[in-house]
């Protein structure tokens, strides 16, 4: 078992580095595509967003198959939302249905909607039950979410992620083997992140947040999947609130929400 889990880590901290580099190296598009300027007014790179969602989901899928397609279509939307919605003041769930209800398909509704669609399917195929088929998929669309709420100076995101996840590695089992993936991932972009050199936008925080969100629901049965679900409302809730609050988007974010 422990060398599973030291798999995990290792398969999703190299393809987070070397991802990360490679980007930097090419930067497809060019390069004004992947800078933004930071909350300090230092211009740094989104290559670690989509390195980290395509670790994070190789290696998560290898112990399950549903777990890594989550994390990668949540890696997905988040992208869309960075590239479309760049720029675009509106934050929060309210702002996102208030627009689709005046007829305009906002990039915060297509990541909202396609990570929480993403997020059941998985809990669907990851447990057995029906109520905890629904609360697998709040869990992993909620941790999305609350990742990406996080992502608002360098480093916290990441560093969250590292935390939460931790605990995970010694519950054993598949659970263990999805929280070495997240982990991986998150401690390969971390010092880059901290540096001011990277940040992991909507891309990688909504990847790294599912892939803490799989792991969850691989590590616990009913009980526990009803505190994390209530954990992620009560920070949906919250980031609700404060979002609602603020006139102008984060240059750290660069998010819809």
């Amino acid at each position: 078992m422990i060398s599973r889990i030291a798999t995990s880590f290792a398969l999703a901290a190299g393809l987070a580095r070397a991802g990360t580099a490679g980007l930097r190296a090419v930067a497809p598009g060019g390069r004004g595509r992947w800078e933004r300027t930071n909350h300090a007014g230092r211009t740094v790179g989104l290559y670690a967003g989509p390195a980290a969602a395509v670790a994070a989901a190789t290696a998560a899928g290898r112990v399950r198959p549903a777990a890594g397609a989550a994390v990668l279509a949540a890696g997905v939307c988040g992208a869309y939302d960075d590239v479309v919605g760049a720029g675009d003041p509106r934050r929060g769930f309210r702002a996102q249905l208030t627009a689709l209800r005046g007829g305009e398909v906002t990039s915060g509704a297509v990541k909202l909607f396609g990570i929480s669609a993403a997020g059941l399917v998985a809990g669907a195929l990851l447990k057995e039950r029906p109520l905890d088929k629904v609360l697998a998929g709040v869990v992993i669309a909620g941790a999305a979410h609350a990742v990406n709420l996080l992502d608002v100076r360098p480093g916290r995101a990441a560093g969250a992620v590292l935390a939460l996840a931790a605990p995970g590695l010694l519950r054993g089992g598949p659970g263990a083997e999805l929280a070495a993936a997240t982990t991986g991932a998150a401690a390969a972009v971390l010092p880059e992140d901290l540096g001011e050199r990277v940040m992991l936008g909507d891309t990688g925080a909504h990847a790294l947040g599912a892939a803490l969100g799989v792991a969850a629901v691989a590590c616990n049965g009913r009980a526990g999947l009803i505190a994390h679900a209530v954990a992620v409302a009560a920070a949906a809730v919250y980031g609700e609130k404060v979002s609602g609050q603020k006139e102008t988007p984060s240059p750290q974010r660069h998010s819809s929400e």
